[in-house]
């Protein structure tokens, strides 16, 4: 059974004080933190990158779960590597000719390979880096469209985590994009295990309280498939 980690989206997080909202979120019971990169490119939005990753990195030893929303990720490699990213996924989207090749190089410089994949791309093209020699470690189901933060749930993408559930039974599947505790039921019945949630815990009175909820109800579906 794959084990449930809650990561908060530190896209939501108050930049100015990354560190010390990282540290909030450890100490609120955060499993790893979130750590959304886009280029401007492949999303139109601008965000952080490598030199961000390793300051962070100096304040806090918590899996930095890192998002590559990037047309480029090979060129990502070697610098988040070492700047001390811990997971490094990548989207389907842009990876096709060079997959196998970025999972090599992700695992070489010491990182978790996943792979994510846009609302409109069928679940489908993630099954041969799954089922690879040398696979991804996690699939990333993006639950609204890539790029800003604070949109709506989208429930008809839990489809593909069904499917994903019911062939891989202890893969670590991920869910990204309004989620929170109105929308958690139906990730974790789905067979989410990972769960990166945003405005709906740093917007929260209590975020200890919303990322306890979370967890507490993907362990309870974990008992029901």
């Amino acid at each position: 059974m794959a084990t449930p980690r809650i990561a908060p989206s530190m896209l939501s997080s108050d930049f100015a004080n990354l560190a010390s909202e990282a540290k909030r979120m450890v100490r609120c019971g955060a499993d790893w933190l979130h750590m959304d990169i886009m280029d401007g490119h492949f999303v139109p939005n601008l965000t952080i990158g490598a030199p961000v990753i390793e300051s962070l990195r100096k304040h806090t030893k918590a899996y930095l779960d890192c998002h590559l929303m990037v047309t480029n990720p090979l060129d990502y490699v070697e610098p988040l590597g070492k700047a001390g990213a811990s997971g490094f996924t990548f989207h389907v989207e842009v990876s096709k000719d060079n997959w196998r090749e970025l999972v090599r190089q992700i695992k070489l410089k010491g990182m978790r390979p996943g792979v994510s994949l846009k609302p409109g791309t069928p679940i489908e093209e993630v099954f041969p880096l799954v089922e690879a020699e040398d696979p991804v470690q996690m699939v990333l189901v993006m639950t609204v469209e890539p790029g800003f933060g604070g949109q709506k749930f989208m429930p008809e993408m839990m489809d593909k985590v069904r499917t994903l559930r019911k062939k891989y039974p202890s893969l670590d599947i991920e869910v990204d994009g309004g989620l929170g505790p109105s929308t958690i039921d139906l990730a974790a019945s789905a067979g989410a295990n990972c769960i990166v949630a945003g405005s709906s815990v740093f917007g929260a009175p209590d975020p200890a309280q919303v990322i306890s909820l979370l967890r507490k109800t993907v362990e309870n579906s974990q008992t029901k498939y």
